[in-house]
This record gives structure tokens, C-alpha cells and sequence, in this order.
């Protein structure tokens, strides 16, 4: 290498492209299958180099040698000099063993990152290296972990797992490249990722915060949403290119008959016999959370705010919504908008429409329209018994 062209980095970047990527049932290594006009693995490498700076070094199969190293170059441009390729092994520890006797002498830390995660963008790099450099033998990104836990065995639900203690690991991870060597010198076992392996070592591994657009491209579907967060057309939203607009449905009823007063659409009608439900009963404020988790693919009112949860016994729509907001922007989305009808015989609508709009609004961040209309007589609500409340939600990945 002309170290009089190119510094000499003290950081190294194995790149993982070595799996079959039988899932994805794309017929050639999941590495090598195309996004747009480039392959997962190109998409990779941009995240990669756009990063701190670093050797890489990309463990490819066998018969795609050839190929990783045209990808590595392009990708690389001027930083050519510091990339190379080696053979990956029959197993992903043995795929970064090889990586790892490619690292050069001089190279302090090692980051070890999955091809398949294509999306993931320079700053977690920066982030993993940040925590190295104050001091953390290992580094693992992670994301909170959004959706309810079950425990089972089988098709049986043995029991709810606190999902407070659990996080999502990704990559890249990194560690000290002495304590990476001496986890892999002593390893007995395949782990399932690098983390544990060293974890198993002794090491303690700190977290660091992970990103929604480092998602693993494993199924057609994981493809799919690749594609969409790089179409060049997408729209943008907060300045961020967003991929293509999402819909989502939500309905639900609730009986009169509550104890208490009349909550609905966010606010309380003095007067008015209350509804009954888990919490206040709001059948408006339920059917826009369905319909937002739907647009997002997050399950549905039930998954994140069941009977199970006594927190949101009694609770009111900014609590249920102001929640439903972190969780669909955890996820990766933006809110667009939402509209919402009322079908109920009362209360009446139209003095308080604006009132309930802007509190809706408020509590999702997004901007919410109430509707109302009776079913002249007939069924549930034309008899008087309650209320029922439909929503339609639409959601904007953005990257």
C-alpha cells in the first residue's frame, strides 16, 4: 500500500457477504442480489465508506471472489488501496476468523459488519468507533424492542417477557482487535454473532444506539422495503428521502355503560353516559391507533396495549396516541395524516369537532380529521347501544 497516498487507518472493517441467502430465494448469494441499479453488498459498502476510516475487508464465497472485489473497488474509488477480499469459510464465525487474519499490523480496532444489513448508514459506524476510542473493549448497536414478548412452547403462550431489558442487536459491532483475536483464539462454539462470542470470552459488551435503516435484508419482503427507501422519486419528509406512502385500517366499538364520564375523540362530554373498556372506552382514539400500527406493520391496539398493561387502565387518547408515536417513529415511519368517522346516535359532533381534532392532533403528531355520522336506526349504534369508530392511517418510511 502507498501510505503516502492514503493514511495508514487504525480502525478495520470486516464486511460478512458470505451467506447462501437461501430465505431470500433469489437464487444467488443474498450479498449479490440487486437493490436498484447496485447489489446489497455495493449499498453496504457506502455506509462503510462514507464512514470513519478504515481497511475493509470483504468475506465473500468461493465462486463470487471475483465479484466482491469489482464491488469493493468501485465502491472504494481513491480508498481502493485499503480494500481487499478474501474466501469466507462454511460458517459465518468462520467467514470472520478469515476476515480477521487479513487485518493489517498496525490496525487498533475492528468492526465487524453483516453485507446483509445494505442500509445502514455512517453514523453508527461513527458511533461504534466513538465508544471504542473511550474506552469499551466491545460495542454492539442495538434498537428497543417495540413489540410485546410472548415466552411459548409450541403454539401455547407460556408467559409475557419484560421487553424493557430486551434489545435488537445489529451491526456493525466492534471491539479492540486484541479482544477479538484472544474470543476467537479460545472459541469452542459457534455464536450467533460476534458480541456473544466475545461476551462468552468474559468481555463485557456496551450498547450503543442502533438505526432503523440498518434493518437485515433476509426475506423477499426485508427486499421489497430496500427498494422502496431507494427509489430516487420518493418523496422526503423532514429532509430525509422517504419511501412510498403506507395505509393502514382501524375500526372499533365500545358499548355505553361505563362508570365514569364520557371520553370520546379526546375529549370528555359532560352529561353524556360513559363507555365501557379497559381504559376510558375511546372507540375513536382505538381506531386511529389500529389504524396507525397497521400502516406500519406493527400489530394492533391489543399488541402494545392490552388488558395485560394495568397502566392504561383508565387512560385517555393522548396517552394511548403519544405512545403509538414513538413506537411508529422507533420503527422507522412518519405519520402523515389520518381520518377517522364516528358512527353514533349522539353525542353531537358538530359543536365540538374542532376541539377534538386539535387534541387528537396534538397527541399524534400528525394531523387527524373527525368525521360523524349516524346509520339511521339501524344495528349497534342506530339502536343507541354504543359507539363505533373506523379509521384509515397513512405512514411514510423515511431514511
Amino acid at each position: 500500500m502507498s501510505s503516502d497516498l492514503v493514511p495508514v487507518p487504525r480502525v478495520a472493517v470486516i464486511v460478512v457477504a458470505a451467506g447462501s441467502g437461501q430465505r431470500l430465494g433469489a437464487g444467488v448469494p443474498k450479498a449479490f442480489v440487486g437493490i436498484d441499479a447496485h447489489t446489497v453488498l455495493r449499498h453496504a459498502l457506502h455506509g462503510v465508506f462514507d464512514g470513519p476510516l478504515a481497511q475493509v475487508i470483504v468475506v465473500a464465497p468461493a465462486e463470487r471472489v471475483g465479484d466482491a472485489l469489482t464491488e469493493l473497488h468501485e465502491a472504494a474509488g481513491d480508498r481502493h488501496e485499503l480494500a481487499s477480499v478474501v474466501e469466507g469459510g462454511a460458517t459465518r464465525q468462520a467467514s470472520v476468523a478469515a476476515g480477521l487474519h487479513a487485518v493489517w499490523p498496525d490496525v487498533e480496532l475492528v468492526l465487524v459488519h453483516d453485507a446483509a444489513r445494505a442500509l445502514t448508514p455512517a453514523t453508527v459506524f461513527t458511533r461504534v468507533v466513538a465508544a471504542l476510542d473511550d474506552g469499551d473493549d466491545a460495542v454492539l448497536p442495538v434498537l428497543p424492542v417495540v413489540d410485546t414478548v410472548k415466552r411459548v412452547d409450541g403454539d401455547v403462550v407460556v408467559e409475557a417477557v419484560d421487553r424493557s431489558v430486551l434489545a435488537a442487536a445489529q451491526t456493525p459491532q466492534g471491539f479492540r482487535r486484541a479482544v477479538l483475536e484472544a474470543a476467537y483464539a479460545r472459541a469452542d462454539a459457534d455464536h450467533t454473532d460476534d458480541a456473544a462470542l466475545v461476551q462468552a470470552a468474559g468481555v463485557s459488551v456496551r450498547t450503543v444506539p442502533g438505526d432503523d435503516r440498518s434493518f437485515k435484508i433476509t426475506t423477499p419482503t426485508d427486499l421489497d422495503r430496500a427498494r422502496a427507501l431507494l427509489r430516487p422519486d420518493a418523496p422526503s419528509v423532514d429532509g430525509r428521502r422517504a419511501a412510498v406512502p403506507r395505509v393502514g385500517v382501524g375500526t372499533d366499538v365500545h358499548a355505553f355503560g361505563g362508570d365514569a364520564a364520557l371520553w370520546l375523540a379526546g375529549v370528555e362530554w359532560p352529561g353524556e353516559q360513559g363507555l365501557q373498556g379497559h381504559s376510558d372506552g375511546d372507540a375513536v382514539a382505538h381506531a386511529i391507533v389500529d389504524a396507525v400500527l397497521a400502516a406500519a406493520g406493527l400489530g394492533d391496539i391489543g399488541t402494545h396495549f392490552g388488558t395485560d398493561r394495568p397502566e392504561y387502565a383508565g387512560a385517555h387518547a393522548a396517552a394511548f396516541l403519544a405512545r403509538t408515536r414513538e413506537l411508529v417513529e422507533a420503527a422507522g415511519f412518519a405519520i402523515g395524516n389520518v381520518s377517522v368517522q364516528v358512527q353514533a346516535n349522539r353525542p353531537r359532533f358538530s359543536s365540538r369537532r374542532a376541539d377534538a381534532e386539535r387534541v387528537l392532533s396534538s397527541a399524534l403528531g400528525a394531523p387527524v380529521t373527525v368525521s360523524a355520522t349516524t346509520t339511521d336506526g339501524l344495528g349497534f349504534t342506530g339502536a343507541g347501544d354504543g359507539v363505533a369508530a373506523f379509521a384509515v392511517a397513512l405512514v411514510v418510511p423515511v431514511v
